[in-house]
């Protein structure tokens, strides 16, 4: 077997119970992965296999001193698309009520390149979000296997900064007090970005109503952010990229991040 795609022979993470996928999609298997079949390319397409991206990003993070502490993987239309999940921390780091994550996904179908964003898996309600930062974008082309090695590990090197990034966005959620009145105008932005849906409205003030987790009782922005994320977990995991980046660029607008 090609030494890109063997699996690594380091532990198995704990897959993060957050990780809810649409209909069609299958959660799978680190071993699945690596068992579906890279198609054969073209003269100006070159598929990379799903397995090689989730093992260089994994190989990179632990050279860059990440601690892989939770995965999980998913496959739909066939096995011909890939979305899968990291959850990473430094040794030695502040204990938080999130952890960060790194989404992963690859298409052997066209649908979209193979790329990494960072994000945040809020412990308590085990919601997803991705903030704006792509790190890693690579269109299936003649060298793509080549160069995924020093593509994802430039990523990867961005990383920390991003994490530090996320850590003080939602430190400004926190402290960003927010009443009703600002709520109910933040849920009605949220459609106008694209970020909710109109189904997804009376759910969301619902949320923030009756917080169903006392850490969101508090009446700020961080309480909000999580009232439209736990409703918009279980859905399209990369509509969720899209949803989550607006929602992010609608937040931090609010607090005066952007």
């Amino acid at each position: 077997m090609n030494e890109l795609l063997e699996l690594p022979t380091a532990r198995r993470a704990k897959a993060p119970q957050g990780f809810l996928l649409h209909c069609g999609a299958t959660t799978v298997s680190r071993e699945a992965v690596a068992e579906v079949k890279t198609p054969i390319g073209t003269a100006s397409w070159y598929p990379l296999a799903h397995t090689a991206l989730v093992c260089e990003v994994e190989t990179q993070l632990l050279a860059a001193g990440f601690q892989v502490t939770g995965e999980a993987h998913a496959l739909s239309h066939e096995g011909s698309r890939y979305f899968g999940l990291l959850a990473v921390e430094t040794p030695g780091g502040a204990k938080k009520d999130y952890t960060w994550t790194v989404g992963l996904r690859n298409s052997h179908d066209k649908s979209y390149p193979a790329g990494l964003v960072a994000g945040t898996r809020v412990f308590v309600c085990d919601n997803l979000s991705f903030c704006g930062e792509v790190a890693i974008s690579r269109k299936h082309t003649r060298f793509a296997v080549r160069d995924l090695k020093h593509l994802t590990a430039r990523a990867v090197g961005q990383l920390g900064d991003k994490f530090h990034q996320i850590d003080g966005r939602i430190g400004a959620y926190r402290e960003h007090r927010l009443n009703d009145r600002g709520a109910h105008d933040l849920i009605v932005r949220a459609l106008d970005c694209r970020a909710l849906t109109t189904t997804q409205i009376p759910d969301v003030l619902q949320e923030w109503r009756t917080p169903r987790h006392e850490e969101f009782v508090p009446r700020n922005a961080w309480s909000l952010f999580n009232a439209a994320t736990e409703v918009m977990k279980g859905g399209n995991p990369y509509a969720l990229v899209a949803r989550s980046q607006a929602l992010h660029g609608l937040f931090d607008g609010l607090v005066g991040l952007s």
